[in-house]
């Protein structure tokens, strides 16, 4: 049997509309007419019928029944016209739920319209187009005032501001220089900037967005299985009304007076398109929800679990203290250390450069430990700078809880320089509006030690940590959550958190510096560098969530208090289809209100 359209459908029943209009009134042939619109709504009700039987197959109860129910006893008590009514609402609404699902994921399908499709390859003077899929790692570019940035690089020379609000949601223009990493699908301004390909098209970060996207658009959303479940009890309160009204009154026309008005459009529209209104309104905020599950689960939340690394803090170890030993000063410590490490590519070694003063003494004769430290030779003088067991294999050094960096001059101890990775500046506001919002039970799940752990934890508002946590254990912490505190969500950034998101109820990837796996990995991606994007992510969601139930939920109130109504015989059953497109647009048009809701 073929399946046609939503768009189809209504057309056909359009067509015939105006076919029996013209048999009725114009030719005065009512017989016709009827016999037209007959035709139509059978082949209408046997299609539905075998959407519907595919509905039960796949493990779902639909209210396609009582629609079916409501065209085939309006033909068979003659009131065609109230059938093709009945069937315009049942077309038309699909084609709504099709527009206003279009128009509530324009901002999801804004991010494919400006997908890259050309860069400008530069070979020496000569600038050629080339289709953006044949860019190679370390190809350079040229990126022209208003261009789409083809793929993620590094600007080489030039300086302009781009606008990234596609991929961050933040519409204030960023500016760039020479050295600053740019993002495909970022739109260049009025400056020409030529940049090196760090990465090829397909693994750039407007790539791997637009795989977020289309995941999002393709699952199924799980709140439509619950207005299904409300469709239960809805089908059979229909059935008993309309069959006690035919029963007290001794006239069928009463079973299909009430039927008319018990419309499923509200429980067939409203919840999807509630959720992807929903879904549209956290991707302006810079945040994709991949399904409508994550929207259901976020509403429900009851403990956050975050990483430490990147995600409450910044991710980048600064020099805060040096401790001196007895006889040396503290900038002799930090000079000493950043000279040893100044042509090292660690992490600390840049932090201490950067923190050092600016002329630094020459070392010569370097030696770089992986997982140790680096001996060099200064002023003539042998300096360790690293762990301490590497300074002095055989002395004891009362080891801080910090992270530090451990310094030894001829095999002698002279201090240490601690670092502290920084606090994200939002990340205690963060905290906050999560427990005002109910949310009591926030953890910390970090792979540091205790010390620094809670110390981090205690700054930011953290209800409970877990320190010292290999991947392993971080699922573990999350696994062994109580049912009472669930559902769980859990923030993290890097490749080591991608298990942890996927044990979660509900998986929250910071995705701004292109963490591919535990963006992959996650429910929702936050593309903007902004802890406080969580809390949104959950406002938005328990927002979306209050509204869909709204929608349904007054779908049903009306329906039911038309059907009481019809069921004395007031509504004639032409009148009752006319209230059903009423009931439609008002359940559609609020749940609509999704896309900018503030509950």
């Amino acid at each position: 049997m073929l399946k046609l359209s939503n768009y189809k459908r209504l057309w056909a029943v359009l067509i015939v509309g105006v076919i029996a209009l013209i048999l009725n009134f114009g030719l005065q042939q009512a017989l016709w007419a009827q016999i037209v619109v007959t035709i139509l709504g059978s082949l209408i009700a046997l299609l539905m019928l075998v959407d519907m039987v595919k509905t039960l197959r796949s493990g779902k109860f639909g209210v396609d029944l009582l629609a079916i129910t409501a065209v085939v006893a309006t033909l068979a008590i003659g009131e065609y016209w109230a059938a093709l009514i009945v069937l315009l609402m049942l077309t038309g609404g699909d084609a709504l739920e099709d527009y206003a699902a279009h128009k509530a994921n324009s901002d999801l399908q804004a991010l494919l319209e400006k997908s890259p499709q050309q860069a400008h390859l530069m070979n020496g003077d000569a600038v050629t187009a080339i289709p953006v899929e044949k860019v190679q790692v370390g190809d350079h570019l040229l990126v022209k005032p208003g261009d789409v940035v083809p793929v993620d690089g590094t600007i080489l020379s030039g300086q302009s501001s781009l606008d990234e609000a596609s991929l961050t949601g933040e519409s204030r223009p960023v500016d760039k220089v020479v050295g600053d990493t740019l993002m495909s699908g970022s739109v260049n301004g009025d400056g020409s900037l030529e940049m090196v390909a760090d990465q090829r098209a397909e693994d750039s970060q407007y790539q791997n967005i637009i795989r977020l996207v289309k995941q999002a658009e393709e699952q199924p959303a799980h709140f439509v299985r619950m207005a299904d479940r409300y469709a239960v009890p809805f089908t059979i309160l229909a059935y008993i009304i309309a069959g006690t009204a035919w029963a007290v009154s001794k006239d069928p026309t009463r079973f299909a007076q009430v039927l008319v008005v018990a419309s499923p459009c509200p429980l067939i529209l409203a919840a999807p398109v509630a959720l992807v209104a929903g879904m549209s309104r956290a991707s302006q905020s810079g945040i994709i929800v991949k399904t409508g599950t994550t929207l259901e689960k976020l509403a429900k939340v009851q403990t956050v679990a975050f990483d430490k690394t990147g995600t409450i803090t910044q991710g980048n170890l600064k020099v805060t203290e040096t401790r001196p030993e007895t006889g040396w000063t503290a900038e002799q410590v930090l000079t000493l250390a950043a000279a040893a490490e100044q042509q090292s590519n660690h992490i600390l070694a840049r932090s201490l450069v950067q923190a050092a003063p600016a002329q630094l003494p020459a070392a010569t004769a370097v030696v770089e430990t992986t997982g140790g430290g680096v001996q060099a030779t200064i002023d003539g003088q042998i300096v360790r700078a690293g762990k301490a067991d590497f300074v002095l294999p055989a002395g004891a050094i009362q080891r801080v809880d910090e992270t530090a960096v451990y310094v030894a001059v001829a095999e002698q101890y002279i201090g240490c320089v601690i670092f502290e990775d920084e606090l994200r500046p939002e990340a205690p506001a963060t905290m906050t509006k999560l427990h005002q919002m109910g949310i009591h039970h926030l953890m910390m799940i970090s792979g540091d030690r205790k010390p620094i752990a809670e110390k981090i934890a205690g700054a930011v508002g953290i209800d409970e940590i877990h320190a010292e946590c290999l991947p392993n254990d971080k699922i573990e912490v999350l696994k062994e959550v109580a049912e009472d505190r669930r559902p769980v969500a859990m923030v993290g950034d890097g490749v080591n958190d991608a298990p942890s998101l996927v044990t979660a109820d509900v998986g929250l990837a910071m995705g701004a510096h292109g963490a591919t796996a535990a963006s992959e990995s996650a429910d929702a991606v936050i593309l903007k560098d902004d802890l406080q994007r969580v809390a949104t992510a959950v406002v938005i969601s328990r927002e979306t969530m209050s509204v869909a139930r709204q929608s349904v939920l007054i779908g049903i109130l009306i329906c039911t208090i038309l059907m009481l109504i019809a069921s004395f015989g007031v509504i004639p059953t032409i009148i009752g289809a006319l209230f059903q497109e009423v009931v439609d647009t008002v359940t559609i048009l609020w749940a609509l209100r999704a896309r900018t809701a503030r509950t």
